[in-house]
């Protein structure tokens, strides 16, 4: 307190005109050296911003409305939509966690798994896995709505990414070595 009461004594005191030129030529009407100076009885009050916006959130009103979700199909499955990282990284990490799975128990490699009837797996865990991932946006539900606690809907689109990242990485090493990883 005794800091800010200080620094507006320094901030509002007038600033001496030898430091100040007028390189405009202009007439010194307004001049800029003066400042008014706050007098001793007048009140300060300063308010932090944060407690501020914590009391509005608290009352129910938010400085920005939520965006409406799109129920399109084109919209949904667009490039930059909800649902094809996230339906992508739900199939990586089953198909990640069923190719360990599968390697540890039959110590077939993930290339023999897709030869030995993995394909008819693969497509039908893949129309299983989006239409049940695709009729809750239709609904206009999102992720990020659900999301609460550690599982969150940025944990699933992390742990996607690194199933992806961890499938293909599996792929590549066993056709480099020719045998399975574990």
């Amino acid at each position: 307190m005794a800091t800010s009461t200080v620094m507006q004594t320094v901030l509002a005191s007038p600033v001496p005109s030898s430091l100040v030129k007028n390189r405009s030529g202009v007439s010194n009407l307004f001049s800029a050296t003066y400042v008014p100076r706050l007098r001793g009885s007048a009140s300060k009050r300063v308010q932090c911003q944060a407690k501020l916006d914590d009391q509005k959130k608290s009352a129910g009103l938010s400085s920005t409305p939520k965006p409406k979700v799109s129920t399109k199909f084109a919209d949904l499955l667009a490039f930059s939509g909800p649902a094809p990282e996230r339906i992508n990284g739900r199939l990586a990490m089953i198909g990640f966690v069923a190719a360990m799975a599968v390697e540890l128990s039959k110590g077939q490699d993930l290339f023999s798994q897709i030869s030995n009837g993995g394909v008819s797996w693969f497509v039908g865990t893949s129309i299983l896995l989006s239409v049940a991932s695709l009729i809750p946006l239709f609904k206009g539900i999102s992720a990020e709505s659900k999301s609460e606690g550690v599982m969150t809907s940025d944990a699933e689109m992390w742990n996607g990414r690194f199933a992806m990242l961890g499938l293909v990485a599996l792929a590549c090493t066993e056709y480099v070595s020719g045998g399975t990883l574990l």
